[in-house]
């Protein structure tokens, strides 16, 4: 660091000037604290992977001096500016990439220190030495200094820009991909999404992708760190996904129907959770089928909106290319192998966006169902005198994720149990590990579920992840978007009855949206929406708002039984 203390010692002279130039007589004015402070990294070998890509794996750490005046009463200016350099070359005479430090540390994620050796040209795979040193600038006319040099050897992971992954709206990876074979930021393909479903596009670079964060802009799309996520429209189902980075925009054709003709004929079904098409048939013998596959679809995009009046028209066809599945302008012949005679079932697999496969199998492939709702068993027998039952439900709001969710009113004497079928005491799912507000579920465990005090709790748990959490509901919940404000002022009181809430709400006139019930003050995540007098966790904007004149409404929610009324 002695450069960077050189560089200070200058900066001295030029402020001793301009002090000694105000000072009194008698009264000198002295400038110290000029020490230097070592130049730290964390690591000095680090093997980079797609599993440590959002975890630091590299940090960096300095002090930067700082003037002191003798005399109290007066201040020195912070005129230093600390630069962090990377390059490939010791001496950094080339391929340097620089960036101006925040305050006296820089920590690197996986993702972003593989995108900088992608940027360095570091082949992957191949352990490379990297060298950091901060430069230290008090002005643009002044020479820099530098600090020590220090090394790093990095092994980066290919940087594959022909696969686009999705992420859900908290940026998690969700297994869902789109692809572009060419590497020119279009990526392509078939999504199996839920109603209004949110989610990111995030690159092989590392960059991430949502909506253009400006209200009544859907499907325009932006990598600033301050974008909107996607979504798309109702009803969920398969959608045709393209994001094209280029032109910044995106677009969804919703497929309700797959036809399929030739030697096999029918009406196919979508498998959502699992990205594909499927129809169960007999077959007159064992041999080699030519088929065709066509539908029409319903595209959004950036000129038609997320409303459904507006989607335009458009084909869906495949056709087979060298043995392997394209769309296409008009449907093509598709050979398949029909293994046996008797009942099969063809399956058209979209979940590859760079290997659709199409065949038939032996047997009824049909996906199994899930259960629309699970039972809270033991939740309420010091309400019900010690007894216990499957009276208290909570419902399914994301198949992928077997998560379901709802309101209930807690009163536990031995604390509970998950039941997924009605009276099977057997199958059902215990305490792993946590407390009574959020830990994780096991099947069939030893130890039931911790309790909490009793109240009104919304319940949020997920089967797959083996996950819970609970939420208290306090004596009052929200009104959001009536008169077209999204804000906390609307409230409904709890009454007599746990889990009924009910308020007076004065209105200047119909709302554009309509409106939701937010169950906690400023948390944007734990809402009920709905339509027809009927409340759903997550739900769409209750509609009723739509037509009202000025004036006063009396709105009352069972937040157990998912019913609301208007008066």
């Amino acid at each position: 660091m002695k450069a960077l203390h050189l560089l200070k010692k200058y900066s001295v002279v030029i402020l001793l000037i301009l002090l000694t130039a105000c000072e009194e007589d008698g009264d000198k004015i002295y400038l110290s604290g000029l020490e230097g402070s070592e130049f730290i990294l964390t690591e000095t070998d680090i093997m980079l992977s797609k599993e440590n890509a959002s975890k630091i794996v590299l940090s960096a750490a300095w002090k930067n001096s700082t003037l002191v005046v003798s005399n109290p009463d007066m201040g020195a200016p912070d005129v230093f500016t600390a630069y962090l350099q990377i390059s490939t070359q010791e001496d950094f005479s080339s391929n340097v990439i620089e960036n101006e430090g925040i305050g006296e540390s820089k920590a690197y994620t996986g993702a972003e220190l593989n995108a900088i050796a992608k940027n360095l040209g570091l082949t992957p795979d191949v352990a490379t030495p990297v060298y950091f040193r901060l430069r230290g600038s008090i002005g643009p006319n002044i020479e820099s200094a530098y600090s020590e040099t220090r090394r790093v050897n990095v092994t980066p992971y290919l940087i594959d820009m022909t696969i686009g992954f999705i992420l859900d709206k908290d940026k998690q990876q969700t297994g869902y991909t789109l692809a572009s074979p060419d590497a020119d930021g279009i990526y392509a393909g078939f999504i199996g999404a839920t109603s209004w479903y949110n989610f990111f596009m995030e690159e092989g670079d590392g960059t991430v992708w949502g909506n253009l964060p400006v209200d009544g802009s859907p499907f325009l799309a932006s990598s600033a760190a301050d974008s909107w996520n996607f979504w798309y429209p109702e009803p969920g189902g398969c959608y045709y996904t393209e994001v094209n980075t280029e032109l910044k925009r995106w677009s969804a054709v919703y497929l309700p129907v797959l036809n399929i003709t030739g030697d096999i004929g029918g009406e196919m079904t979508f498998d959502r959770p699992n990205t594909r098409w499927y129809y169960v048939f007999n077959a007159a013998s064992a041999g080699t089928a030519t088929i065709r596959l066509s539908g029409q679809g319903d595209e959004y995009n950036h000129e038609t909106g997320d409303s459904a009046p507006a989607a335009e028209k458009v084909a869906i066809a495949f056709a087979q290319e060298n043995g392997s599945l394209v769309l296409a302008g008009t449907p093509g012949d598709i050979t398949v192998q029909i293994p046996a005679a008797g009942e099969c079932t063809l399956i058209l697999d979209l979940s590859d966006p760079k290997n659709w496969q199409c065949g038939v199998v032996s047997g009824s492939e049909e996906p199994g169902t899930v259960s629309p709702e699970v039972y809270v068993i033991g939740i309420d027998d010091g309400i019900t005198g010690g007894g216990w039952n499957f009276d208290n439900k909570l419902y399914l709001y994301n198949e992928d994720n077997l998560a379901y969710a709802g309101v209930l009113n807690v009163h536990s004497l031995w604390g509970y149990q998950i039941g997924t079928e009605k009276d099977n005491w057997g199958d059902v799912y215990t305490q792993a590990g946590g407390d009574a507000y959020s830990g994780t579920l096991e099947f069939k465990g030893q130890t039931n579920l911790t309790a909490p005090e009793p109240g009104v709790y919304f319940f949020d748990l997920s089967l797959k992840n083996l996950s819970y959490a609970l939420t208290e509901v306090g004596d009052h919940v929200y009104v959001n978007g009536l008169d077209d404000k999204w804000e906390f002022n609307q409230t409904l009181a709890s009454t007599s009855v746990p889990g009924v809430y009910s308020g007076s709400i004065t209105v200047n006139g119909a709302s554009s949206y309509g409106f939701k019930i937010y169950l906690v003050r400023d948390n944007w995540d734990i809402l009920f929406g709905g339509s027809n007098g009927k409340l759903m966790y997550g739900g769409s904007d209750i509609p009723d708002s739509n037509s009202w004149s000025a004036g006063t409404y009396t709105i009352t929610v069972d937040l157990i039984n998912r019913t609301y009324t208007i008066q």
